[in-house]
């Protein structure tokens, strides 16, 4: 992805709070890791103009690496709306994945059709460890050809690299962390002194990772 773009995006995260990064008073995330990052994508749904932004940059990264993709996925439920405009640009079917197939009904996991011989790319909007998308990419596995994931930020966790890796399913995203800081520094008010800490924050995080 081009640095232009890395930019662009991650500049739209900060303008509208889909990702908020604090240097005192730090988020708890769900899995309770304590962090100065908060991120919430669908944040994005409500601005028009940075919305239209995200979908073209994904349609545009997707076409890139992936050419032969048939048909987009959602990931339930923060990756939907991504994945309904970006198939709409690219005029392409959809289908959304449950976390869990329902319990009543015809007790569906994905929500949508797929053929036998769809080449199916994710969409996420958001990823650390990577497990919630690898996790929707099985159902759909079982239905037809996984061709890559895509997604709008990531933390740029060593543990994703590996998680995907071991999947063998490809990643590519619009922006990450280093370009986050990069905008933060320069447009946001922080300090180097306020960088180096959330730096210091992301390192330790990987090394924790890592053990």
């Amino acid at each position: 992805m081009s640095q232009n773009i890395k930019r662009e995006v991650a500049e739209a995260l900060l303008d509208h709070e889909a990702v908020i990064i604090r240097n005192e008073d730090w988020f708890t995330w769900a899995s309770g890791i304590k962090s100065p990052i908060y991120c919430d994508n669908r944040q994005l749904m409500s601005y028009p103009k940075a919305r239209k932004l995200v979908a073209q940059a994904l349609a545009n990264m997707i076409k890139e690496k992936y050419p032969n993709v048939t048909c987009i996925a959602g990931t339930a439920t923060a990756g939907i709306p991504h994945a309904a405009w970006v198939s709409e640009i690219l005029d392409l079917p959809m289908v959304y994945v449950r976390s869990k197939a329902k319990d009543h009904g015809r007790q569906s996991q994905i929500e949508g059709h797929l053929e036998a011989d769809d080449q199916v790319v994710l969409i996420d909007d958001l990823i650390s460890t990577g497990g919630s998308v690898l996790e929707a990419c099985q159902p759909v596995a079982k239905e037809c050809s996984v061709i890559g994931v895509a997604a709008i930020f990531t933390y740029e966790l060593d543990r994703a690299k590996k998680n995907f890796q071991a999947a063998d399913i490809p990643l590519a995203v619009l922006s990450d962390f280093h370009s986050l800081l990069e905008v933060a520094k320069e447009k946001h008010d922080f300090s180097q002194a306020d960088m180096d800490n959330i730096l210091d924050w992301h390192r330790q995080l990987n090394q924790s990772s890592n053990k």
